[in-house]
């Protein structure tokens, strides 16, 4: 098919990568060698991505990073990386905002609807779905017709198509505002279950503290 191809195509551009001094050619190389694997082979695909990414970042190329970036949010989410994931597509996000690549942006929040519909925020990836599934968007990332389909099922068709409905009728301010303000949550509540999981430990140490004090000092024979 044609991932199998791309993969082979591919195989000759990590050494592509190594042999130029040109970070633009270096990051070309890693982001096409890490595109075709993203599916078939995720961990290749991240590492080749994440050095892709570290320099694009260097180097100052925006758009290369916001591509990438894009890229690695769904991948970091297979990683357990969600706090990466949730960073990296608001970087790609606010990039294409600012420069007004309103098609690109659709892209990405086709995206974040996948990545949204993995992390349980169903609601709010139906919603953005509603604005960013469009021909280009879905014909370029399969996983947004993936993550549709699991929508229907889990809201109900007519919850789901009230809710894209919904997407559909933001002006493009409108939808890059909701999308910061549902990735601020999916932040939030992130933050809370790791303090959630760091405060029983926390008060281990804590008894385990205050029974050696209550102790007193050691007595040696």
């Amino acid at each position: 098919g044609a991932t199998n191809e791309a993969m082979q195509a591919s195989e000759s551009l990590l050494a592509a990568a190594a042999d130029t001094d040109n970070p633009g050619t270096t990051g070309a190389a890693l982001l096409a060698y890490g595109w075709a694997r993203r599916e078939s082979d995720p961990t290749a695909a991240y590492e080749a991505l994440r050095r892709a990414w570290l320099i694009a970042d260097e180097s100052g190329d925006r758009q290369q990073a916001s591509i990438i970036s894009g890229l690695l949010a769904g991948l970091s989410v297979s990683h357990g990386q969600l706090a990466d994931a949730l960073g990296y597509i608001t970087q790609t996000i606010r990039h294409y905002y600012d420069s007004g690549t309103v098609e690109l942006m659709r892209s990405t929040l086709g995206l974040l609807t996948a990545l949204f519909d993995r992390l349980g925020y169903g609601e709010s990836a139906a919603t953005i779905s509603g604005f960013a599934a469009t021909a280009l968007a879905r014909a370029s990332f399969p996983e947004i017709d993936t993550a549709i389909t699991h929508l229907r099922e889990v809201l109900g068709s007519e919850r789901y198509a009230t809710l894209a409905r919904t997407g559909a009728g933001m002006t493009t301010a409108e939808m890059a505002t909701y999308a910061f303000e549902q990735i601020d949550r999916a932040r939030a509540a992130l933050n809370r279950s790791r303090r959630s999981e760091i405060r029983p430990v926390e008060h281990r140490q804590s008894i385990a503290a205050s029974l050696r004090d209550r102790a007193g000092p050691a007595i040696v024979l």
